[in-house]
């Protein structure tokens, strides 16, 4: 029996992202590399004259990257929806956080293509993500977790999560380059 995750309805997207009127299940869409939409948002605080960033811990449970440090809070666009409107749903469903469009700040767009095995099945990743931050000093006990989604949450050193992301010294599914948006994101509020 499929999960509710396995079938939902994604937009199947070009390369810039935009949908061509095709829509697939999900499970389908890592099964056979279908690309499809994201939405990234990363937590910042500002903490003794620097930046920390939110990491989520994902559950032991997820269809990928399994107990792995993850980006603050992100998820799948289902069929018809928006980036943005989707980046508010998972900050509110995964972290109980709720947000307003225009705390989101625009920090890129990302093509990414892997292929990986998990819970000894194939998985194929093909999206296009739009990356946002948006600032929020809340500690993680104030935060709702989505307890069939994220185990922990930690704010860490953006700096400090940049140099373990490059030197692979911790369990991550975390990129460089969205680490670097944020550090341009940063750069930009000063």
């Amino acid at each position: 029996m499929k999960s509710q995750a396995e079938e939902e309805a994604l937009d199947i997207v070009d390369e810039d992202g935009n949908p061509t009127g095709e829509t697939v299940e999900r499970g389908r869409a890592h099964r056979e590399g279908i690309r499809h939409r994201t939405s990234h948002v990363w937590l910042l605080r500002r903490r003794a004259g620097g930046v920390e960033v939110l990491l989520q811990k994902r559950s032991e449970n997820k269809d990928s990257y399994p107990g792995c440090y993850d980006i603050s809070s992100a998820g799948h666009i289902p069929a018809g929806s928006g980036y943005t409107e989707s980046a508010l749903r998972e900050l509110k469903e995964e972290l109980g956080i709720t947000a307003e469009e225009d705390e989101l700040i625009f920090c890129g767009r990302r093509r990414i293509s892997c292929d990986n095995i998990f819970h000894g099945q194939r998985f194929v990743e093909r999206q296009v993500s739009h990356v946002y931050c948006m600032w929020k000093d809340m500690e993680p006990e104030e935060m709702t977790l989505q307890a069939s989604e994220i185990d922990d949450v930690m704010w860490i050193g953006l700096s400090e999560c940049l140099r373990m992301v490059r030197e692979n010294s911790f369990r991550h599914c975390i990129v460089c380059e969205e680490l670097e948006m944020l550090t341009g994101a940063c750069r930009q509020r000063e």
